[in-house]
Order: structure tokens, then sequence, then C-alpha cells
């Protein structure tokens, strides 16, 4: 089966740019539109919600490099829009971002989660603030776990093979 031909089909190092301005590959939405089978046949998608480009080519790379579908929100807002959208695996959220930040994102994440408006997938934070206090902070958000960046590969492998069946080939 050519997988090509699947509705919303994109391969794994390809990330759906979200806001004006910035396309992915050919300019195309490539994860809006799955069909059952597709679903059950695809790779994990992983949100990654990050302000910062030079943040954003790291990430994208480690999690081409894992085999894992991206798309990329530049805020709490776009990533709310690309929820409601596509539902996610897992999101990857930055903390400190411009308009809504990722707690607040979050928190409204959980909420539409609570009200059965959206499934139940998880949140990682993912940012360079390492205190307790930061880490307290997300769990309370509604966050899963608490990443800190700069990111490391093997690490960030080895958190998100606790939530997502990673292709076998990486």
């Amino acid at each position: 089966m050519d997988m090509s031909s699947l509705p919303g089909w994109a391969p794994p190092s390809a990330p759906v740019w979200l806001s004006g301005g910035t396309a992915g590959p050919e300019g195309a939405d490539q994860g809006a539109a799955e069909s059952d089978l597709g679903h059950a046949l695809r790779e994990p998608l992983v949100l990654l919600v990050e302000d910062n480009h030079i943040n954003q080519v790291v990430a994208l790379e480690f999690l081409a490099l894992m085999g894992v579908r991206t798309r990329l929100a530049r805020n709490g807002l776009e990533a709310l829009e690309a929820c409601a959208d596509t539902v996610p695996d897992l999101v990857l959220m930055d903390i400190q971002m411009p308009g809504m930040d990722g707690l607040e994102c979050a928190r409204r994440l959980r909420a539409l989660q609570g009200d059965g408006r959206l499934p139940a997938f998880p949140i990682l934070a993912l940012t360079a603030h390492a205190l307790d206090a930061d880490v307290a902070a997300s769990i309370e958000a509604g966050m899963d776990e608490h990443l800190t960046k700069p990111l490391d590969f093997v690490a960030l492998r080895g958190r998100l093979q606790r939530w997502l069946k990673l292709p076998s080939s990486n």
C-alpha cells in the first residue's frame, strides 16, 4: 500500500506549521484530515509548542530522528487550535511564550479534556526553568512531566517512550 495516497499522510520529518507566513513543505496542513485506518497505521503525532526558532529546529530534528510526526505551535493559542483541529498523541509545551503561556494552555487543555471535548493525552513541560517551584507549577497546571532545556536527545527519547510507542526502527 502506498501510504502517500492516504488522506492527511505526511512523512515523519515534515512538521506542520500553523500560523501565517511560514508554511511547511508544499504549504500544506498535512495533519488536518486523518482516516481511522490512517490513525491506526501512523506514527505518533507530537505537538511541539515553542516560540523560540532555535529550540524549534532542535526539537523538531530530534522528533524526526525518533520517527514521530510533528506539528508546531508558537504559543498557547495556536496550541489550543491545533489540538481542536487534530488531537495529538502528546504535547511538548514550552512554559514562557507570548500571548498565552504554557501553564495557562495546559490548564485550558485539561479543562477541555475534563468536559469531554478533547480526549486525554500527555502534556510534558519543556522549559529552561528547573527550580522545584517551576516543576510544582507545571504539575499543578496539569502537565504530566517537566523536562528542562537544553534538550538532550537520549533523555527526551526516554521520556517520550514512557508515554508513546515510538517506531521500532528508532
